[in-house]
């Protein structure tokens, strides 16, 4: 619990701001800003950990989505940290619903690459080699975290789900399963694991995105351990936010969340 306090996991959106559906996540309103209720959060967090772990056990893959400038270099980080797929610049559309199409591209991406690396592009003219650098360079931005992604991923994790409405409509359309962390402004229905919190600040997001890695790496390992290919030297440490973190910091939590609603 005092990990997502120090966070600010608990700091919503202004009250003008709300939708209506994450009445039930918010514990109170201060200085114009709701609180979320962080008891329900840690809920809501290993509720969709324990999915996530689930879906990394059965060897299915999950694409971390999360574009808006404060999440990119977290989605990128910790989905390269698990083993995980990520978009973090932009949402092409079709990526679930037309993925035979963009499937087309990423082959052509892994094949311009391997042109470059055995030198082929050497020999073209120099406006060619520039051309085809250029699209190297503009596939990967978009499509480089999916680079290896050969068939629809199990479930998807995103931050701001206002800003990737694309992706959560594509992932409903073909019955893809959605964890999302969910800010006081945000639709909550359509999504399948909401985690209520703050999707805004870095700390919240970089929390919550390295908890979902950490789960997805505790099902990994549980998979190749079934399997009998399991490395216990290669296990990472999770970031628990578990019983024993929730006692951490109790009355520094209490205070926050037994204070009032204003007016």
């Amino acid at each position: 619990m005092k990990s997502l306090l120090e966070a600010g996991v608990h700091f919503g959106h202004q009250k003008r701001r709300w939708n209506p559906k994450m009445r039930q996540y918010i514990f109170a309103h201060r200085n114009g800003i709701h609180i979320i209720d962080l008891q329900q959060t840690l809920h809501f967090l290993e509720r969709a950990a324990a999915f996530v772990e689930d879906i990394a056990a059965q060897g299915k893959k999950i694409i971390f989505v999360g574009t808006k400038k404060q999440a990119q270099d977290t989605i990128k980080g910790e989905a390269e940290r698990c083993g995980a797929f990520y978009i973090n610049t932009r949402w092409l559309g079709g990526t679930l619903t037309n993925f035979i199409t963009i499937q087309k591209r990423i082959d052509y991406l892994v094949e311009l690459e391997q042109r470059k690396a055995k030198g082929e592009l050497f020999s073209l003219p120099k406006k060619e080699q520039l051309k085809l650098n250029d699209q190297i360079e503009r596939l990967n931005r978009y499509l480089g975290g999916i680079k290896e992604m050969t068939e629809i991923p199990g479930a998807l994790f995103v931050v701001d789900v206002g800003k990737e409405s694309i992706s959560v409509a594509e992932a409903k359309r073909v019955g893809v399963p959605v964890v999302a962390l969910v800010d006081t402004d945000c639709d909550p229905v359509e999504i399948d694991y909401p985690i209520p919190g703050n999707d805004d600040a870095i700390r919240s997001i970089r929390l919550v995105t390295s908890h979902i890695a950490d789960a997805y790496i505790e099902g990994t390992n549980r998979r190749l351990n079934d399997d009998g290919q399991f490395d216990a030297g290669e296990a990472l440490e999770p970031i628990t936010i578990g019983p024993e973190a929730a006692l951490e910091g109790v009355q520094d939590a209490e205070q926050v969340m037994s204070e009032p609603p204003e007016g």
